[in-house]
This record gives C-alpha cells, sequence and structure tokens, in this order.
C-alpha cells in the first residue's frame, strides 16, 4: 500500500480490529505537532471521519488559490509553515522582512501572476530605497545581506506554493542578487588580548572576557550560564542554553543547534580564577545585572562595555563574535585538531570549522608540508610563516582607571588626610532606599569594609524578600 500524502493524515488498523486516523492540527511553541484522532470500525467510516477532521481543524489553506494575492500567500506560508519551527529572535527577523518590506511592495500581486521581473525590480527598490529607519546614518538603501534574505523568504515561500499545486513554476528561481560577501573576521593579536584583558580587569568584567577567549562560546551561551552548569571538581561546563532580549524581557531558550548542547572541560587556571570569582557574586547566574534582579547581563550591555574597554586598551574595534574567533584561531594556532575544536565551539561538523578557519588551517598545512620535507630529504626548506599574524610583543600598558565606579559596588570619599568613608545605598525589600557608611584610614582597608558590607547588605534584603514572598 502507497504512503498518503503528505499533510493528509494517516490511517491504520489497530490491533482491537478498529481502524484509528491521526492528523496534525498544529503546532505547539517548541515547534511540535499537535495531532486529533478518530476510531471507527471500517476503513471507510474511518477516512469520512477523517475527512471531516481534516474540514474542522483546516487551516485557511481552504482560501489557498492560485489566483490569490502574494500578501496573503507570504503570510499564511510564515504563519503556517515557519513560524512554529523558528527561535525567538529569528521570528521578529522574518516578520520584519515579510510585514515592513515584501507584503507592502508585492503583496497585492495576484500569486499565479508574480513574475521574475516583479522579484527582479523589488530587489532593485531594496536597493536602492528601501531603508525605513535610520536613512541619515545609513543611507537610503538596504545591505547586500538584508536583499539576499528578502529573496531567500520569497524564493522559500514561492517553493512551498509550487509543491502545493498553487504554481507550475517558482519565478525566484534565476533572480540576479547581489553578491554574498563573507563577513571580515577580525581577532586580536597576542599584545591587544594582553591589554584588553589587563582594561577589562580595571572596569570590573575580567572574568567574563577571559571565559570568552578561552571557550569561544556564543554571547548568548555565555549570558545564560548558571553556576550549576559548573562542576567545580572537574571543570566541565555544561552549554545548555542561551539567553536572548526580546523588547528588554529575558528569553532562555535552546542553543542554536543539537551540537551548540554539549560539555568543555576548562583549564585548570581558568577554574580557578572562575571560582574565586565566584565568592563575589550573590546570584544565580555566572554574569548577573548589577541593576535588575535574577537577570543576567543583557546582550546589548556587554557589547557596549567591550567596546569601551576595547577603545580604553587601545585596541582595533572588534565585535563580540570575533573574540570567538580570536579564540579558535589561537587554538588551531597552537595545535589543536579542527574536530576537537568543532565540538568545543559548537559547530554542526568539522566542515564548518575548516570552510571558516581555512585561512588558518592552510597555513598550518604549508608549515607541516615543509617540516616533512626537513625530515626526508633533510633539506634547509624554510618554514612559512602567517603572514597576516603580526609579532607577538610585550606590553607595558597601564590601564584607564575611569572616575565612575562600577554598578552595585558603590561609592569611596576622601574626607582627610587620614579617613575615608565607603557609602553603598540600595532599595530594601520594599523599594524604599536605604543608606549604610563605613569609615577606615586608608582607601584599601575602606575598599574591604565596604565589600563586606554589600555582601552583608545584599544578604539581608534577599531574606526580607524571601521572607514577603512566603508570608512569614
Amino acid at each position: 500500500m502507497g504512503r498518503r500524502k503528505y499533510g493528509t493524515g494517516t490511517v491504520r488498523k489497530r490491533t482491537d480490529g478498529r481502524w484509528e486516523a491521526r492528523v496534525v492540527t498544529g503546532y505547539d511553541d517548541h515547534g511540535r505537532p499537535k495531532t486529533k484522532n478518530v476510531l471507527a470500525k471500517t476503513k471507510a467510516e474511518c477516512l469520512d471521519k477523517l475527512k471531516r477532521l481534516r474540514e474542522q481543524y483546516a487551516p485557511p489553506v481552504t482560501k489557498c488559490k492560485p489566483g490569490m494575492s502574494f500578501g496573503d500567500w507570504m503570510d499564511f506560508w510564515y504563519q503556517t509553515y515557519c513560524k512554529p519551527q523558528l527561535r525567538l529572535n529569528t521570528q521578529l527577523g522574518y516578520e520584519d522582512r515579510i510585514y515592513k518590506h515584501i507584503i507592502p511592495e508585492i503583496g497585492k500581486i495576484p500569486l499565479n501572476q508574480l513574475t521574475q521581473s516583479d522579484l527582479q525590480q523589488f530587489y532593485a527598490k531594496l536597493k536602492t530605497s528601501g531603508r525605513l529607519i535610520r536613512v541619515e546614518q545609513y543611507g537610503p538603501g538596504l545591505s547586500d545581506r538584508m536583499v539576499r534574505v528578502c529573496h531567500a523568504n520569497c524564493r522559500s515561500a514561492l517553493q512551498k506554493a509550487v509543491e502545493e499545486g498553487l504554481l507550475r513554476i517558482n519565478p525566484a528561481i534565476g533572480c540576479k542578487l547581489p553578491p554574498k560577501k563573507s563577513g571580515e573576521m577580525n581577532i586580536l593579536t597576542q599584545e591587544e588580548m594582553q591589554r584588553f584583558l589587563i582594561q577589562a580587569k580595571q572596569d570590573g568584567y575580567y572574568e567574563l572576557f577571559l571565559l570568552e577567549l578561552g571557550t569561544g562560546l556564543r554571547l548568548g551561551e555565555i549570558l545564560a550560564l548558571q553556576w550549576d552548569d559548573l562542576n567545580p571538581d572537574t571543570g566541565e561546563l555544561r552549554i545548555t542554553k542561551s539567553a536572548t532580549f526580546i523588547k528588554g524581557e529575558l528569553h532562555i531558550t535552546e542553543p542554536k543547534t543539537k551540537s551548540s548542547v554539549r560539555v568543555i572541560v576548562l583549564p585548570s587556571s581558568l577554574l580557578t580564577i572562575l571560582l574565586n570569582y565566584k565568592a563575589t557574586v550573590n546570584s544565580r547566574w555566572m554574569f548577573p545585572s548589577p541593576v535588575k534582579e535574577d537577570c543576567p547581563l543583557t546582550l546589548n550591555f556587554v557589547r557596549r562595555r567591550m567596546q569601551q574597554t576595547l577603545e580604553r586598551a587601545q585596541c582595533k574595534k572588534v565585535r563580540f563574535h570575533d573574540l570567538r574567533h580570536t579564540f579558535a584561531t589561537m587554538a588551531l594556532e597552537h595545535g589543536m585538531d579542527v574536530k576537537t575544536l568543532s565540538t568545543i565551539i559548537g559547530h554542526i561538523s568539522s566542515a564548518t570549522t575548516l570552510d571558516i578557519y581555512s585561512h588558518v588551517t592552510d597555513t598550518m598545512q604549508k608549515q607541516a608540508a615543509a617540516k616533512i620535507d626537513r625530515q626526508i630529504t633533510k633539506a634547509d626548506t624554510p618554514i612559512p610563516l602567517d603572514e597576516k599574524k603580526p609579532p607577538t610583543a610585550k606590553t607595558g600598558f597601564q590601564p584607564y582607571k575611569s572616575k565612575y565606579r562600577k554598578p552595585g559596588t558603590g561609592g569611596v570619599y576622601q574626607l582627610g588626610d587620614h579617613l575615608w568613608e565607603g557609602k553603598y545605598s540600595p532599595r530594601d525589600a520594599h523599594g524604599k532606599r536605604i543608606s549604610r557608611n563605613v569609615y577606615a584610614k586608608t582607601r584599601e582597608e575602606c575598599e574591604e569594609k565596604l565589600a563586606a558590607m554589600i555582601e552583608e547588605m545584599k544578604a539581608q534584603i534577599a531574606a526580607e524578600k524571601e521572607a514577603l514572598k512566603t508570608g512569614k
């Protein structure tokens, strides 16, 4: 017996002699299918019930006709086939392109009359005058990447229309697009890393950036880390979550791919630094927000802090993701094999790692070939160097000391030649601002007393909040 057409449900005979039909009626928030079933004594009766069940739970596909507007089809395609499978932040990107660009421009054209010329003109308009915001800053046209992803959405939606029998051919196939440009990879040199970490320690975010340069985690992964994810005895760090913020609200989701769920082992020196840092943190999050309770740092906050630290450290401007590239490049240059690196940074396969870091592996292959030649022929073959890698130099860098303290650390003031005051003013369990002071003869002593007082006040406020929740 042949297979039934996809989407028409399934029919089977149960062991008790009855017939059962089952059909997918939708998807939950995690993309898992929701089903309904019916039972009957005969197959014919079961098929009849299945038909009525499909009609009862049928989505607006019954309205999908070849003459419907392209905009209506795009909306149906996204809501039915895409949205249930997408992560929340990916949904925002799709909706921005579909409802702000594609539907307003070419949505009124009948689906079966949409031509390649219509699409080509649409892409040209995006490139020349498609930008809706920040026109003064970036110009009137959208980027090549934005044009390409708009085309990708159109092509996928039209291909589905072909599969559903609404179109004979896909008019998006063969469109001429802006060239695909791979983003330039900027990595920090050894000297820049030293300056960056020295300044990060001064700014109060040393552990975060050190962990990134030592593991190559994605930003969402590193912000979602909790102390329960770290085994202090073995140094194993479990990567099982990713944090993102949508309209200011924290969302903890599964990592990007199945291979992104992984366990990595931290070097002993990095583990020691993290455990010492843990003693100063009063939160389940590894890198908690200094202003919002029970919440990690936000992505934008970390990006701003990183750019500030880079500028103060006199380093070139790079993205947070370039720290991941820096880790991967260092690992390869110091002899880590591609398979191990692929596992650590959570790539789908080693082929992905090889494709991204081909410039590093090419140099490694040339160096290996030269070494083999030296062994076999005993020739004095020169070992090629990485021409893009500048020479390493030691740094005598002195960090920039800001007059502003890190949020949540209070303030220290000199009252006299031998008198310092430390002040901390948090909000109590009822939201009322309270203030306490400590005094010492030196700044160092004052900082120690202030840190101890802050930890004591945080614990007291946490206990009061817990008491309010339980009503005790």
